[in-house]
């Protein structure tokens, strides 16, 4: 098999939707090909695949709000609603913790997102780069109760999907 005939099998693979990774246990089992995973992704990405036939489907209840919904201790998973209020809207004058998720990570952490606990008070959460939690009040801002914290960490587990 000549690189042309290796070429024209791995656009053909990936196009019909197969992985990296299957394309390369394929060229290994039936032609005897090895490549590592860095050096077939380095090649097909020169070749006219649609990518687009690589991506899983995602469930329908995170595709209707996006990575940016919002969620209150009081809802349940499945009700969410657009991340794009302002921690100034009705949250505190609800009663509700009120917890976004940013689509832009901020710069050594893993995820970030806003908080408006029940009590009035707000601020950013972040999940650093070793997994843990942590919350930067906004400036004025009072200290959130111990009830705060729990229902922010619900609000939180709720809102990743957990």
């Amino acid at each position: 098999m000549d690189n042309k005939e290796r070429d024209a099998f791995i656009m053909q693979s990936l196009n019909q939707g197969l992985s990296l990774s299957e394309v390369q246990k394929q060229l290994a089992e039936q032609f005897n090909i090895r490549m590592t995973y860095l050096a077939l992704r380095m090649l097909a990405a020169d070749l006219a695949v649609d990518w687009n036939k690589q991506d899983k489907p995602v469930p329908a209840a995170q595709t209707a709000a996006g990575p940016a919904a919002a969620l209150t201790d009081d809802e349940d998973e499945n009700e969410e609603e657009e991340g794009s209020a302002s921690p100034e809207d009705s949250p505190a004058a609800a009663g509700k913790t009120k917890v976004t998720v940013s689509k832009l990570v901020r710069p050594g952490t893993s995820l970030s997102g806003e908080v408006t606990f029940a009590s009035g008070a707000s601020g950013e959460w972040y999940v650093d780069n070793m997994g843990r939690l942590g919350l930067s009040l906004a400036e004025g801002s009072s200290k959130p109760t111990p009830e705060d914290v729990q229902s922010f960490q619900v609000a939180l587990q709720k809102a990743l999907g957990y």
